[in-house]
């Protein structure tokens, strides 16, 4: 059994539901700046918030160490309350910097002058200076609205130097938004999927391209005018390496959501966002990128991890672990690896944030259950079990919300307590 003994399975009933689109992405989009750009994974910030009032009045210093799209450090930043977030991936860090900065009203009329000029780009015709090397590009765009896109992205290139970056980010945010609402895409599962695609109608996708981006414009100019009370620490760093960026550091609480350990790459995901800004400049980098995040499975990351062995010093802290991956392999050798490796990094990383989390501090982690063929990985019941193994107490789970995705796949939050004698 894939359980501690001292962890309890706590019926929360502020969190506990079976689905409550409020504790989506979708209830994130009618919130001010949370909306701002589309990331399907992007837990809710009525948690994030439901978390932060269990503070009873208490000062808080909050941790994000997967920073995703910036969702814990922007409550924070609301709030007043002091945060720090960090992640691997540049186009993340990016994302938050522009969700969690003041913006002056000369920052937003600019931004309002800019974009007049920027769209105009949609209305003219020829060949595009330049478009990113993403594999098949055509299956995105068709060739008008690519042609318009890359037009508009030049453009936006030879005013980087020149214009603020608190302007040229919303811009290039606004322009994000736009990529993805003309593009030849579904998001009706869990990850991005192409559509069907009908023919003839390149003159109607160019003006779906040309009205998303104004509608882009007007959604920053309106939340961009939010109070941001504290603007939060935000840096580029390992979760399995926390101690070399914030050593000195102690915080009383931790809340975030680290990636699911079910084969969906955040650098896939975000393809089209990082090629387009020059995050990504071909598949190898995308893949380098992916080996090195956690539960990254992209490209040559697939290879290198069916290759991948634990060292002797990369055991996993749980009952039954290693059973459950025999079971897995019995189906498929690499999938097996996959999941040995991601808990492997997950026990290096609770290993790395325990001297960081404050004496009686509280940790909070989102994460969701995975399936490989017949086998049911209880993720929330091993981290329960990684939290005590490296000191953290009274370990609960609650389960939040049912995902769409297969039938036994759920939500849950992981809570643990550092000891105050540690």
């Amino acid at each position: 059994m894939l359980r501690p003994p001292s962890c309890r399975a706590t019926p929360n009933a502020a969190l506990m539901t079976e689905r409550h689109d409020h504790l989506t992405f979708r209830g994130n989009l009618r919130e001010t700046r949370y909306g701002w750009l589309r990331l399907t994974p992007a837990y809710s910030v009525h948690l994030v918030g439901t978390l932060l009032d269990q503070a009873e009045g208490r000062a808080e210093r909050v941790l994000d160490p997967f920073c995703g799209t910036g969702t814990t450090a922007l409550v924070c930043a609301e709030r007043g309350i002091e945060a720090a977030t960090a992640d691997i991936n540049p186009f993340l860090l990016w994302l938050a910097h522009a969700k969690t900065r003041r913006y002056t009203a000369r920052d937003r009329a600019r931004f309002g002058e800019l974009s007049r000029q920027l769209a105009r780009v949609f209305s003219r015709r020829g060949k595009s200076p330049w478009t990113p090397a993403l594999f098949q590009i055509e299956k995105w765009w068709d060739a008008p609205t690519l042609a318009a896109l890359g037009r508009f992205r030049a453009e936006l290139r030879t005013l980087e130097e020149s214009e603020p970056r608190a302007v040229i980010d919303r811009v290039k945010i606004a322009f994000c938004r736009t990529l993805i609402a003309s593009a030849n895409v579904s998001f009706g599962h869990q990850s991005m999927s192409f559509s069907a695609r009908a023919e003839g109608l390149e003159s109607q996708n160019l003006e779906r391209a040309r009205k998303a981006f104004a509608q882009a414009v007007e959604s920053l100019t309106t939340s961009a005018t939010s109070r941001v009370a504290r603007v939060p620490k935000i840096v580029a760093c390992d979760a399995r390496a926390l101690g070399e960026r914030f050593a000195e550091r102690r915080f009383s609480r931790v809340i975030t959501s680290p990636p699911y350990p079910n084969r969906m790459s955040y650098v896939r995901e975000l393809r089209p966002y990082m090629y387009w800004l020059g995050y990504l400049s071909d598949g190898r980098s995308a893949g380098e990128l992916d080996w090195h995040a956690i539960g990254g499975t992209w490209g040559m990351a697939t290879s290198r991890v069916a290759r991948w062995e634990p060292t002797s010093d990369e055991r996993v802290p749980a009952h039954g672990f290693d059973e459950l991956v025999g079971r897995i392999a019995e189906r498929s050798d690499v999938l097996s690896r996959y999941v040995h490796k991601y808990f492997c990094d997950m026990t290096r990383h609770c290993r790395e944030l325990f001297p960081l989390v404050a004496p009686r501090g509280k940790v909070h982690y989102i994460v969701g259950n995975s399936k490989f063929y017949d086998v049911l990985v209880p993720v929330e019941r091993l981290f329960a079990e990684l939290f005590e193994a490296v000191g953290f107490r009274s370990a609960s789970v609650t389960r939040i919300r049912k995902r769409s995705s297969k039938r036994e796949l759920y939500e849950f939050l992981v809570s643990a307590e550092k000891p105050a004698s540690a």
